[in-house]
Formats: C-alpha cells, structure tokens, sequence
C-alpha cells in the first residue's frame, strides 16, 4: 500500500516547503485542490521543482475540458491527476486517454458517485478509483468498513484508494485489510506537532520500515 500525504489551505510557500521535507519519506505528494485554485498550473512547476523521489499528485478534481486540464496538468509536472467521477463518460474517457499516451496516471473521485454511475465507468482498468469521505460531512467514516463493501461491489476494480480523515488507527487497518492501493492523509501528517515523525509513523505501520530509510528499500 502506497501513502499519498495532501498538502492543502496553505500558502504556495509554505507548500513547497513542506513538499520538500516530505519527498522520499511518502509515496505520492499531493497538490490539494486550494492550491490549484489559489495558484494555477504555475504552482505544479513550483511543486516539481522540490519533488525529486515521490510521485506528484494534482487534485484538480477535473469535471470538463478533461484533455486540456488533464495536458496542461502533465506538461506542468503532475504524475497524476484527478478527475470527478461524476463527470461526463466523455470526459473521463478523454482524461484516460492523455494519461495513458504519455504513461501518466488518471485518478477518479468518487465522492458522491452513486453506484448506478460507477457501473458505467468500470472500463477504465488503470485509472486509481478512489473513495472519498467529504471533508463537510460532520460523521467519520469506518474505512475498513467502506472499503470491503465497495470491493465487494466492484472487485473488477483493482486499483483503489481511500481519503477522508484517515488517521494512523485506520491507516494499519487498511494495510492489514490489503484492498487499497493508496491511503490519503492530509492534516494527521501536515499539521502534526513534527511532520517527521508523523510520515515515519504512517510509513511505519503500512509499510513495515522508517521512512527516513524509504528511498534504499524501494
């Protein structure tokens, strides 16, 4: 299992600050969905320019003009990019395709996607489909819980993600569970008293070994 940390509501400073102490201790970076609204594809080029060893993710959550933003989103600096599962089959066909012309990866959000529609976006076989608990809502999520009854839903999905409110508790669980792909933590990693030993905590218990020693044993 991957661990993906989100970097979000910060100043674009401070995010390239904190993207650097984080490259080669976590798996995927990510560019929260503030920055790219705060600061534009100028900010991925800034984000690439400290991220030498982990992947960078760009949470555009994309719902039309896929091929352009999915484009510029690459051509920027992004490894992956998000898109809403509740975009138009159009959409995520054209976000897949970009993606895979240039070996890229495509992401679909599938905060509030009902199960009707994700019946009729399965055909995308390396695209990371990825569970998503709203930050709004008021009740937390059993990540466990929702990630056994969409695989037993959808098992033909075999990259799968999960984000919302992951702490270190459910974060050994889901590596226990071994179903996901990638597990997303924002501000228990980010906003912790040391981000260091946040990181190292999560790579820990996922991944059996210190992160500070994460770039020898990949």
């Amino acid at each position: 299992m991957k661990l993906q940390t989100a970097i979000d509501r910060v100043s674009l400073t401070e995010a390239c600050h904190l993207a650097a102490q984080l490259d080669g201790k976590t798996d995927i970076i990510e560019m929260g969905t503030s920055l790219v609204k705060d600061y534009g594809n100028l900010a991925i080029e800034k984000l690439r320019g400290v991220i030498h060893h982990s992947e960078l993710l760009v949470d555009s959550k994309t719902i039309d003009e896929g091929a352009y933003e999915f484009n510029q989103g690459f051509k920027f600096g992004a490894d992956i990019i998000t898109v809403m599962g509740a975009a138009s089959y159009d959409t995520l066909q054209v976000c897949y395709e970009v993606s895979q012309q240039i070996n890229k990866t495509m992401m679909i959000d599938l905060l509030e996607v009902s199960d009707e529609k994700i019946k009729k976006i399965l055909d995308f076989p390396q695209a990371i489909y990825t569970l998503h608990h709203s930050i709004d809502k008021k009740d937390q999520q059993d990540a466990v819980a929702s990630v056994s009854d969409f695989h037993q839903k959808f098992p033909q999905i075999n990259r799968l993600a999960i984000a919302g409110g992951i702490d270190l508790k459910q974060a050994t669980a889901l590596a226990q569970q071994n179903l996901v792909e990638v597990v997303i933590v924002g501000s228990k990693i980010t906003k912790a008293s040391s981000m260091n030993e946040a990181v190292n905590e999560f790579m820990k218990e996922i991944k059996g070994y210190d992160s500070n020693n994460y770039e020898r044993n990949k």
